[in-house]
C-alpha cells in the first residue's frame, strides 16, 4: 500500500486550479478598473467588488485542499504537515477576514502575512533524510522550494511598498506555494515506498 492515499494527489492539484481560476474569474467579473498588474488577489475578493464571491469561494477551497493535502502527506515530517495546515486555515481567515475596499486592515494583513510565512517554510520543515524518502522531501529539493518561496514573498513586500507589479509578484509566488504540495505528493506516490512512516 503506498504511504500517501491517491485523494491527497485530487486534492493538490486542485489547488493552484481553484486559486489561478478564482482570480481569473474574479477580475473578468470586476471588469476594467481591477489593473492586475498593480493590484493584489486579495482586492477581489473585498465586501462589494462584482467578483468578491468567487475570489472568496477560491480561498475556502484552497484553504480546504491544503488541510486535506497535510493529512494525506504521511511520509512528510510532522513540521511540515503541520505548517501546510496552518497555510490552509489562513487561507480560510483571508475569506473570513477580506481585504477593505480601500485602505489597509490589520487583520487581513496579519493572516495574509502568516500564510506567506508557513506555506513558504513547510518545504523545508517536512524535509527527511535518507535513501528511501521521496526525492521532493528531501533536504536540497525542500530548502530550495522554501528559498523560491521566500524571495518571491520579499519580491512582493518590496513591490507592493514601491507601488509596482505587486499583482505580478503576488500571484507568482502565490502559484508557487500552491503547485509544491502537488509535486510532493507526485513524488512520494511515484518515489521509494520503503520508508514512508510519519515522523
Amino acid at each position: 500500500m503506498r504511504s500517501v492515499p491517491t485523494w491527497a494527489l485530487v486534492s493538490s492539484g486542485c489547488a493552484p486550479v481553484f486559486l489561478v481560476m478564482g482570480w481569473l474569474m474574479a477580475a473578468s467579473l470586476q471588469g476594467a478598473p481591477y489593473d492586475p498588474a498593480a493590484q493584489t488577489i486579495s482586492v477581489l475578493a473585498a465586501p462589494g467588488n462584482s467578483g468578491s464571491w468567487v475570489m472568496t469561494a477560491a480561498f475556502i477551497a484552497l484553504g480546504f485542499c491544503h488541510l486535506l493535502t497535510a493529512w494525506g502527506l504521511r511520509p512528510a515530517a510532522t513540521a511540515g504537515r503541520t505548517a501546510l495546515a496552518a497555510g490552509g486555515v489562513s487561507a480560510l481567515a483571508v475569506a473570513v477576514f477580506p481585504a477593505p475596499s480601500s485602505g489597509g486592515s490589520l487583520g487581513h494583513g496579519s493572516v495574509a502575512a502568516v500564510g506567506f510565512a508557513v506555506l513558504a517554510a513547510w518545504p523545508v520543515l517536512a524535509a527527511r533524510a535518507g535513501t528511501a524518502v521521496p526525492w521532493a522531501l528531501r533536504p536540497f529539493p525542500s530548502l530550495g522550494a522554501t528559498a523560491v518561496m521566500a524571495a518571491g514573498a520579499a519580491w512582493f513586500l518590496i513591490e507592493l511598498h514601491l507601488h509596482g507589479a505587486a499583482g505580478v509578484a503576488e500571484r507568482a509566488v502565490t502559484t508557487l506555494q500552491s503547485v509544491w504540495p502537488f509535486v510532493v505528493v507526485v513524488s512520494c506516490l511515484r518515489g521509494p515506498l520503503g520508508d514512508g512512516r510519519p515522523s
